[in-house]
C-alpha cells in the first residue's frame, strides 16, 4: 500500500475506502487533488472538525494536492448528517462572515499557498445554479430509494427529514463533479458521517464523465469513555479564542486520559509515530506525554507564543517548576461584592470556572471548590452560603480559585469608578 495510506491508518486516520487498492494505485503513479469540506453554519470551527485537516497536511506533506472547500453554498441548505433536527436556517450575511472567518482559520493551519494547498467556496458555482437545468443534469443521476438507504437519511426519516435537506447530496456530489472538472480532484475526504453523500458525488462523476473517483473517511473521535471528543463542561472546543480560550484549549488536552495520550499524539500532533511511541512508553510519566500533546495541539492552533503563554501559567496552577502564575486566566471582579461578602456560587460563576449556578451549587456540595490562602494553601469551601471577603486576597491583591483538580482561575478586585 502507497505509504501515505499507511501513514494514515497508522495515525488513526483511516475508516474506510471506496477502492483502497486502485487508490494507492493512482497515487503511486504520482501527486493527486483532493479535497475535504467544511460547511460555515457557524463563527469558528472546533476540534471535532479538525480531524480531515490533519490529514490533509499529511497528503500533502507526502507531495499530493489539497482542496479545502468552505460550503458557503451548501450551508444556505444544511447537511442533516448526524443531526437529529433541522440545522437553524442562517442568513447569506452571516453565512459569508461565518465563511471569511473559517477560511482565515483555515489559512493558519494549512498555509494556503495556491499551489499544493488551496480553498475555494462553493457558493461560487452553487449560488447560480438554475434549479430546473440542476434537476434536469443532476437530479435526473440519483435514486431516492438508494439515498433513503444512506444512514444520515434513515437516522432523520424517523424525527422528520425537509425536502430542502434532502437535496444536499445533490449538491454535495456535484461539488466533487465541479471540483473534478476544475481542478481534476480525484479524491474526497471527510468524517465517516460524509460516506453516503462522498459516495455519491464519486458514483455521479463514474456516471456524468466516466472517470473513477475515490472516497476515504475517517473514525469520528470518541474519548475512551464513549464521549464525543472535543465536548467541555462549557461545549465545544472551537478554535476561535474568544470561544475557547488559549489556556481552556491547552488544559482540554492536559486533562485527556491515560488511555487517550497516544491516540490522540498520534491524530493531532505531527510529531512522529516513534515519539509518540516513546512519550507513552510504559513507564514514563502520563502528565509529561499529556503536557506535550496539550503543547503541541496550542502551538497548531494557537501559535507557539500562546502555547509557550499557556505552558507557563498550568505549570504555575499545578506548582511545577518554571511556572508562570499571571499566565493563568484572570477574572476582575466588582471590589464591592467582595467587601459586601462575596458568595461563593456567584464567585465561582463569575469567574467562569462553572458554566450555571446549579452547577456551582453542586462543585461546592461535593467538595470540589477550593480558595487559594494568602499562605498558598488551599481551603475548601464548605457550603452554599459562605461568603468571600477581601481580606481573603493576598498582598499582591489576586486570589486563586480552584474547581475540581483541573480547573484554576486568577481573581482580581475591579475597583469601583467614581461618578
Amino acid at each position: 500500500m502507497n505509504p501515505i495510506l499507511e501513514i494514515l491508518k497508522t495515525r488513526g486516520l483511516f475508516q474506510q475506502c471506496s477502492d483502497p487498492e486502485k487508490l494507492s494505485a493512482l497515487m503511486d503513479e504520482g501527486p493527486l487533488t483532493f479535497y475535504v469540506g467544511c460547511d460555515p453554519t457557524g463563527p469558528s470551527l472546533h476540534i471535532g472538525h479538525m480531524v480531515p485537516f490533519f490529514a490533509y497536511r499529511h497528503l500533502c506533506a507526502a507531495g499530493h494536492k489539497g482542496i479545502a472547500l468552505i460550503g458557503g453554498g451548501t450551508a444556505r441548505i444544511g447537511d442533516p448528517s448526524g443531526k437529529t433536527s433541522v440545522r437553524r436556517i442562517l442568513s447569506y450575511e452571516q453565512l459569508d462572515s461565518n465563511a471569511a472567518a473559517i477560511q482565515e482559520q483555515l489559512n493558519r493551519f494549512l498555509h494556503f499557498d495556491g499551489k499544493n494547498a488551496l480553498w475555494d467556496n462553493n457558493k461560487n458555482w452553487l449560488a447560480s445554479l438554475n434549479y430546473l437545468d440542476f434537476l434536469r443534469e443532476i437530479g435526473s443521476h440519483f435514486s431516492v430509494n438508494r439515498m433513503l438507504s444512506f444512514e444520515a437519511y434513515k437516522m432523520r426519516m424517523e424525527t422528520g427529514l425537509s425536502f430542502i435537506e434532502f437535496n444536499y447530496q445533490l449538491l454535495q456530489s456535484y461539488d466533487f463533479l465541479e471540483l473534478y472538472r476544475r481542478y481534476g480532484c480525484r479524491l474526497q475526504i471527510g468524517g465517516d458521517d460524509q460516506w453516503g453523500n462522498i459516495v455519491a458525488g464519486a458514483d455521479l462523476i463514474r456516471r456524468i464523465e466516466g472517470a473513477e473517483v475515490f472516497a476515504m473517511t475517517f473514525p469520528l473521535v470518541t474519548t475512551a469513555d464513549g464521549k464525543k471528543m472535543g465536548k467541555t463542561e462549557k461545549g465545544a472546543l472551537f478554535l476561535d479564542p474568544a470561544l475557547t480560550s488559549p489556556y481552556d484549549f491547552f488544559q482540554y488536552w492536559r486533562n485527556v486520559s491515560d488511555n487517550d495520550t497516544k491516540r490522540f499524539l498520534l491524530m493531532f500532533t505531527f510529531l512522529s509515530v516513534e515519539e509518540c511511541e516513546k512519550l507513552t512508553a510504559a513507564g514514563t510519566n502520563p502528565n509529561a506525554a499529556k503536557e506535550r500533546l496539550a503543547w503541541e495541539v496550542t502551538a497548531l492552533i494557537h501559535g507557539t507564543s500562546a502555547a509557550d503563554t499557556v505552558l507557563s501559567g498550568a505549570k504555575a496552577a499545578f506548582g511545577g517548576e518554571g511556572g508562570d502564575r499571571a499566565a493563568m486566566p484572570l477574572a476582575l471582579l466588582a471590589q464591592e461584592r467582595f467587601e459586601a461578602g462575596y458568595n461563593v456560587v456567584d464567585l465561582f460563576f463569575d469567574a467562569g470556572l462553572v458554566p450555571t449556578k446549579s452547577e456551582g451549587r453542586r462543585l461546592v456540595q461535593q467538595g470540589g471548590a477550593f480558595i487559594a490562602k494568602t499562605t498558598g494553601e488551599l481551603a475548601v469551601i464548605r457550603t452554599v452560603q459562605d461568603c468571600i471577603g477581601s481580606d481573603w486576597f493576598s498582598a499582591t491583591g489576586e486570589l486563586v480559585l480552584r474547581a475540581g483538580k483541573k480547573r484554576y482561575c486568577r481573581v482580581a478586585m475591579q475597583e469601583k469608578t467614581e461618578h
